[in-house]
């Protein structure tokens, strides 16, 4: 105390927690909550990107999710719907909840591409998708997805941040929060974005929310030079720039000394020490000229139509294989969504994936890393079983559609050549073993080691976490 003459104010807001506490403590116990009270903790909180312990066994040690933004359609390409063809050009009988009322239609669209069994499995794939027919074998296909928000932005949300809501933290951020990273000269958490775009939300899908800013995705860009500033000045280079970096984090840590607590300089500090130290290591982990000519071409960097693609598989599988804890691959602004065009539009989109991420799965598991290595193939959503743009046959899409839609796992400890859920005989609604998007997530951390209950933030006194008190199941069936 400065002198003994305090205002009441200070005298209040000096004492324990202030005036705010001790509301706080007599509401709680009014309303019976007077036994599980939540009690600050008074020790300092540090965070880092060390590897931590997992309550068991993990199956999962590192997942690339490759996210196909704008939602496919499920009913094209993975959930084959005879009824739609039978009743092509007739009026849906059921109910529809539209997202684009304006361009709505009750007219059923049957699907004009060939579904076959594909492996051992017999997994029936569409043939706009004949390199993933091929590791039919290797996947959990999850026919039963559901968020039940239309929207694409909530959508998103929903499946990478565990509510319809906007700035929380992204899947990739509690698995670096959760788990750490296996390789310091790495970031535990990088994002793969597209050329042609960001996606919906844009950086939002990589943000740390309320996490320390220690957990964010590192961008590594689409194009030459993936990773900016990595080089230091020819004048800094060697001795001079070593010298420097240790003054640098020796007035660093004076400085968080005289300033504890403070999360954010704290993230930025443990920051500028990974960039300094990623100056080899990250351009070795994206540098493909390493990579053998059979590699490069299983991936089809050879191809104009699947070479950025492809590029990004291969850096994918790369980074896991040392040490990044999670990858994720963004498609453009919209590529999946389909509202008008389909017929051409997604062929296109299909034939700019399917190789690459075929591919990335055969390499992971002929170099033994599919067994710790979770591959998720899907989007926010799939589509409706009507016309959308009826302006004739060519011009006909597919409006949105999230209460039944499919994804696909594959490694990472998940069955081999399994299906799981069905939707209804038109591919509009999940009926069977349905998987919410918290439910997915649970299993998701289960894979890895962790409890969905257990893995939380304190903020505000409370604990908050991945799926935020919300109803959620593993998923057991799909395990392997």
């Amino acid at each position: 105390m400065r002198d003994s003459q305090l205002s009441r104010r200070e005298i209040l807001s000096s004492a324990t927690f202030g005036v705010g506490s001790l509301a706080l403590a007599s509401l709680m116990q009014s309303e019976g909550w007077g036994a599980e009270t939540i009690k600050p903790d008074l020790n300092r909180p540090t965070y880092d990107l060390l590897p931590k312990k997992t309550l068991h066994p993990p199956k999962a040690r590192a997942m690339i999710s490759l996210f196909m933004q704008g939602g496919p359609s499920h009913m094209d390409l993975f959930d084959p719907k005879p009824e739609l063809n039978r009743l092509d050009g007739q009026k849906f009988q059921g109910e529809i909840k539209y997202d684009n009322a304006a361009q709505a239609s009750a007219k059923v669209l049957g699907c004009p591409w060939k579904f076959e069994p594909r492996g051992q499995s017999g997994i029936e794939i569409s043939e706009l998708l004949p390199h993933t027919a091929e590791i039919a074998d290797d996947m959990t296909l999850i026919r039963s997805m559901f968020t039940g928000v239309n929207n694409h932005g909530q959508s998103i949300d929903a499946l990478n941040t565990g509510r319809a809501i906007s700035h929380r933290p992204s899947l990739g951020s509690w698995l670096a929060y959760g788990l750490g990273s296996e390789n310091r000269d790495l970031p535990a958490f990088v994002v793969l974005t597209d050329p042609e775009g960001l996606p919906v939300l844009g950086m939002q899908n990589w943000s740390n929310g309320w996490l320390p800013s220690l957990y964010q995705g590192t961008v590594v860009r689409p194009r030459e030079p993936r990773i900016l500033n990595l080089d230091p000045p020819v004048e800094l280079r060697g001795k001079p720039q070593q010298r420097y970096l240790e003054f640098l984090a020796e007035m660093n840590r004076d400085h968080l000394t005289r300033h504890p607590g403070e999360l954010d300089l704290e993230a930025r500090i443990a920051s500028y020490e990974l960039a300094a130290r990623m100056q080899s290591a990250a351009k070795e982990a994206v540098d493909l000229s390493q990579e053998t000519a059979a590699t490069q071409q299983l991936y089809g960097i050879h191809d104009p139509k699947t070479r950025d693609y492809g590029t990004r598989c291969l850096i994918a599988r790369r980074l896991v294989e040392r040490g990044v804890r999670f990858v994720q691959l963004y498609t453009r602004y919209q590529l999946w969504d389909h509202h008008g065009d389909l017929k051409t539009a997604l062929p296109a989109a299909c034939q700019k994936v399917d190789r690459p991420s075929a591919a990335l799965v055969q390499d992971l598991k002929q170099r033994g890393l599919l067994d710790s290595t979770l591959v998720h193939w899907g989007g926010e959503m799939g589509r409706l079983p009507v016309v959308q743009n009826d302006a004739g046959p060519d011009k006909a899409g597919r409006d949105h559609n999230t209460y039944g839609f499919s994804t696909w796992l594959a490694g990472g400890g998940v069955k081999s050549g399994y299906v799981h859920g069905k939707t209804d005989e038109f591919g509009h609604k999940a009926v069977e073993n349905i998987v919410t998007h918290n439910d997915y997530q649970a299993t998701l951390l289960h894979l890895f080691g962790l409890d969905h209950e257990k893995l939380v933030f304190t903020r505000n006194l409370q604990p908050a976490s991945l799926v935020d008190q919300q109803p959620a199941r593993i998923v057991t069936e799909i395990l392997a």
